[in-house]
């Protein structure tokens, strides 16, 4: 494939990505009918106001991927994360429309999304990072998020596992990735903080009910992200 021909197919799929909730009725979590055992606020799941960083993502996206085709179409360094962001955005055009029928199938679809979009972030160049690989690192950090949200809400929904013990193991599997992903790019700070964002959604979704255990988690996962986030910003400004 051209240079060119990705570029255009990476534009294609975020207008296509972006546009996709106007053909559905939204998404803000999977509901609660959609399992044999009703998921009625759970644990796992950040409160709703948490989903509303999807207009951020979808605009930066866009941008990017306009400048890409504008000013960078033959540029080695977007190139390299073209084609794993345009398989996670083409297969995330259809995501919401699933997700609203088949919770397992959106499941699968988010960690391929998450994945690919991780690879992309990484594979991302350094020279206009806030054209570049932030926006697609604010993308794969909500989708890191977003994939142990659905596989917790999943296995508690199944009756797999209590709610508690699967917002517990899927925070802290979310928590190992994402460090993990911090480690490999500490100075894209885009990835962490959306990592975040979701963390003080659940914060806020197990407040009224107290649930400390799960709180705590998330407060910690959110503290350490985000100081190492400022660590390495901290550090890069210095050299």
């Amino acid at each position: 494939m051209t240079s060119r021909f990705l570029a255009i197919v990476v534009l294609i799929a975020t207008l296509t990505f972006a546009l996709s909730p106007l053909a559905t009725i939204g998404f803000n979590g999977f509901t609660p009918d959609q399992f044999p055992v009703p998921q009625i606020d759970p644990p796992v799941q950040p409160a709703g106001y948490a989903f509303s960083i999807w207009g951020l993502i979808y605009l930066w996206l866009i941008v990017g991927a306009i400048y890409g085709v504008w000013q960078a179409v033959h540029d080695p360094d977007w190139r390299a994360m073209r084609l794993p962001l345009a398989v996670s955005l083409i297969i995330g055009t259809f995501w919401i429309a699933v997700a609203n029928v088949a919770p397992i199938w959106a499941t699968i679809m988010i960690v391929v999304m998450a994945t690919t979009a991780i690879m992309a972030m990484l594979r991302a160049g350094h020279s206009q990072p806030w054209l570049q690989v932030r926006p697609v690192a604010l993308y794969a950090g909500w989708l890191t998020a977003a994939t142990g949200v659905a596989i917790g809400v999943v296995l508690g929904g199944h009756a797999v596992l209590s709610e508690q013990s699967a917002a517990i193991i899927c925070l802290v599997g979310v928590l190992v990735v994402a460090l993990a992903v911090q480690t490999a790019r500490p100075h894209e700070w885009g990835y962490p903080a959306a990592v975040v964002w979701a963390l003080i959604g659940v914060i806020v979704t197990n407040i009224s009910g107290a649930n400390w255990s799960v709180i705590g988690l998330a407060t910690i996962g959110a503290v350490v992200l985000t100081l190492r986030a400022a660590r390495a910003v901290m550090i890069g400004s210095a050299q």
